[in-house]
């Protein structure tokens, strides 16, 4: 989330929503513990864990529980309650809520760190929270907040820890905004990315397989190759040289670039063979990096710019993972660019401008870039060692920016560990926001492999290295593509492009000339030559949404003709 959105009143309102919403579930199940309830992108949730009924099971919400909530959630509202802060001592915050373990565990966190702890409350509900907040319950607009959904979520997001059961919520200033937001969740319903995929025979997901390992079908493979393809057409414009590397590595070469230990809880676990430990390769840059080492470099061979499509695997936490967009095998993108420091405002631009030919390819016409620095406390424990750099190359980015007048926004403590980046955030055709690409400048890991270059002087230097992956992954981009266009897939890139239709039997062998006239012209076709009526083959083309139907009869085939329709 954006600093600007935290700062908002839209934040706040959600906020204050989500402690209205733990305020009613605990009248309707006094027993309940509280977990988390934060504001999100387009509303609030808030966690619970609900204990052991009567029945010595675990106790779930019920669908029917949410209009009970909401009726209770508008009760407060109209009440008025004022939402009051105050800073209180370890012991006192232990104290008060002596009979929530979850939040006990937060405040242990919080007094190792030294942190201020404060509670806000609201009529009888007490929560140990920082804020912000509106300043009285009445001012969220009843009419603006709906209770979406109930799910389950791991405590702390780790599967591992107790199962909770999760309320989403949503709130908006006024009934209008609320009744968009829910046209557009019905619009992406239709475009659910996993309904699409699957009808679309694009991916499928299987447990013998594992969580998060998509296995991609004919039509999914042919999106990927297309993709690759522009890619490639792309990056040779830009002399990008491709490179291959392998899916495993020693855990050395990870000590060495220092993802290890900054990385270590989202990559695969360790695995030994022969006295040495290896790991699933989270990320490509280390690999890149040696390409680069291999043999002396000289200014002359600068900028370099490596470029793969390279698959990593990162274990994303169970509750997280979704469909395409969130996984824990993905191709990247990718590509790492060498380059003196007179070179980085070029090479930097260059990426940008990228960015921009894909949003304009795609029809991506809403998009965000920003600028993620470190956090200057963190040093040595985020973020490399390493002050002076830091302003040095946040300046870079930044002064290249506004110098090319590209529009960003700041955000504190989102950096890489070795670098400042620009992060690019793109919403879909019916405004869903979509985290895609990065830009990063890295000037803390070319020293850690001795990367150097002879300059003009011939003295050696150490390059930046700036890393980019303007297509994201294949996983995800492909998921986005998905629902902003609803399946219905630019002619180049839909997996089949033309289907042949013949009217009878009498004329599938026209059919299949025509197919096969398409094909050799580099066409994805096929012809439809099951018994089906006319009617019925125009049904299931338009079903897989193919872009051309070719209908053939007698008469076309007499004349060497086709009946063109299409897939609107």
């Amino acid at each position: 989330m954006s600093e600007q959105y935290e700062q908002s009143e839209l934040y706040k309102l959600r906020h204050t929503a989500a402690h209205i919403l733990a305020q009613a579930v605990l009248e309707l199940y006094p027993q309940a513990k509280l977990g988390i309830g934060p504001p999100i992108a387009d509303g609030f949730y808030y966690d619970f864990d609900l204990g052991i009924g009567e029945n010595g099971r675990s106790q779930s919400f019920h669908p029917d529980d949410l209009p009970k909530l909401e009726k209770r959630m508008r009760q407060i509202i109209a009440e008025k309650h004022p939402l009051v802060y105050e800073e209180v001592s370890v012991d006192e915050v232990r104290q008060r809520l002596a009979d929530q373990p979850y939040k006990l565990e937060l405040i242990d966190e919080l007094a190792e760190k030294g942190e201020p702890i404060s509670l806000y409350q609201h009529d009888s509900f007490v929560d140990l929270c920082r804020g912000p907040h509106v300043a009285n319950t009445g001012q969220i607009p009843a009419d603006g907040l709906k209770l979406m959904s109930i799910a389950g979520a791991y405590w702390r997001g780790d599967e591992k820890r107790p199962q909770l059961q999760r309320i989403y919520g949503t709130a908006w200033p006024n009934k209008k905004a609320l009744k968009a937001h829910l046209a557009m969740l019905e619009e992406a319903k239709k475009r659910d990315h996993r309904l699409i995929g699957r009808e679309l025979e694009i991916f499928i997901l299987d447990e013998d397989v594992g969580p998060g390992l998509p296995l991609w079908l004919p039509n999914g493979n042919i999106l990927r190759e297309e993709l690759a393809k522009l890619a490639n057409e792309m990056e040779d414009k830009a002399d990008y040289v491709r490179v291959a590397t392998p899916h495993i590595a020693k855990e050395s070469l990870y000590l060495q670039s220092g993802h290890l230990p900054y990385y270590e809880d989202e990559m695969y676990p360790v695995m030994e063979r022969d006295g040495s430990k290896y790991y699933l390769k989270p990320m490509n840059c280390p690999f890149h990096h040696k390409i680069y080492a291999s043999k002396p470099r000289s200014y002359r061979d600068l900028p370099l710019r490596l470029s793969e499509y390279g698959m990593v695997y990162r274990y994303e936490q169970s509750g997280t993972l979704m469909g395409l967009l969130r996984v824990r095998g993905l191709q990247q993108n990718d590509a790492h660019i060498y380059c003196a420091e007179s070179q980085i405002e070029d090479e930097f631009m260059g990426v940008v401008d990228l960015y921009r030919s894909y949003f304009d390819l795609f029809g991506i016409e809403k998009y965000v870039m920003r600028l993620s620095k470190h956090s200057p406390d963190k040093l040595g424990v985020k973020y490399v060692d390493n002050g002076r750099m830091w302003l040095k190359a946040e300046r870079i980015i930044r002064e290249t920016m506004l110098k090319y007048d590209v529009p960003f926004v700041e955000a504190e403590d989102e950096a890489a560990f070795y670098g400042p980046k620009i992060d690019v955030q793109i919403w879909s055709a019916i405004g869903r926001e979509f985290s895609l690409a990065t830009n990063q400048l890295d000037f803390g890991v070319p020293p850690r492999f001795d990367l150097t270059f002879t300059n003009a002087q011939g003295e050696l230097e150490t390059p930046w290295c700036i890393h980019r992956a303007p297509l994201g992954a294949y996983e995800r981009f492909i998921g986005f593509l998905i629902e902003h266009y609803a399946g219905n897939f630019p002619v180049w890139l839909a997996p089949e492009q033309v289907r042949v239709i013949p009217i009878t039997d009498e004329q599938n062998d026209y059919a299949q000339q025509v197919a096969a006239q398409l094909k050799a012209s580099g066409v994805r076709a096929q012809a439809m030559l099951e018994s089906d009526r006319m009617q019925a083959k125009i049904r299931a083309a338009q079903q897989m949404k193919v872009p051309y139907m070719l209908v053939v009869g007698e008469r076309e085939a007499a004349a060497g003709t086709v009946s063109l329709r299409k897939r609107d």
